[in-house]
């Protein structure tokens, strides 16, 4: 009799134990986008917007992602918004001649059909001008990124120390520690 008692309470337990387990795991499953970092308009897929923390006193920060187009046709990232900069302007940073240079893209940057294109250090890039305050690492700010066809989408990008996000290659000279047209090193 004591061993009835105690396997129908064992039952239960396990049964309340399995529950448990099964409510954890579906509230994971239903805030794993919140961890995620990607964003999606249209056929662009908008993967993990971050900047660099800046010194005290910079007023020049540099924003990243990647924009991956699963569409047939091409797009274009025409403009960018972002709560701590007065304005935001889309660069492209290149080396020719050991001569590095920067400029503006007045008309953005295209996202072909059926590929990525990564605004990273050393390439394409966002230039978050007339910093309203520092980039703190750990924290995050709120953007906007305007694309010619899919429209307008609110993004989040978090705040990542000098080397970037964890465990991603960042090659290529930082966005904003370099003057334009001076020589590479």
């Amino acid at each position: 009799m004591i061993r009835s008692i105690l396997r129908r309470a064992l039952r239960r337990t396990e049964d309340r134990v399995g529950f448990v387990i099964v409510a954890a795991a579906l509230g994971l499953f239903a805030i794993q986008p919140a961890f995620a970092h990607e964003y999606k308009i249209g056929q662009l897929e908008i993967a993990h917007p971050w900047a660099r923390m800046t010194p005290a006193g910079a007023k020049v920060g540099g924003g990243y992602l990647a924009i991956e187009n699963e569409g047939k046709e091409s797009d274009r990232l025409v403009a960018v918004t972002a709560e701590v900069a007065g304005r935001v302007e889309i660069h492209e940073m290149s080396v020719k001649d050991g001569v590095m240079t920067m400029r503006m893209l007045p008309d953005g940057v295209e996202i072909p059909a059926d590929s990525t294109v990564k605004l990273a250090p050393g390439g394409f890039h966002l230039m978050l001008m007339d910093l309203k305050q520092p980039l703190k690492e750990g924290e995050s700010f709120k953007g906007t990124l305007t694309f010619a066809k899919a429209g307008t989408v609110d993004v989040s990008f978090k705040i990542e120390g000098m080397g970037g996000p964890k465990g991603a290659a960042n090659a290529g000279p930082d966005a904003h520690s370099h003057d334009h047209g001076t020589p590479a090193n």
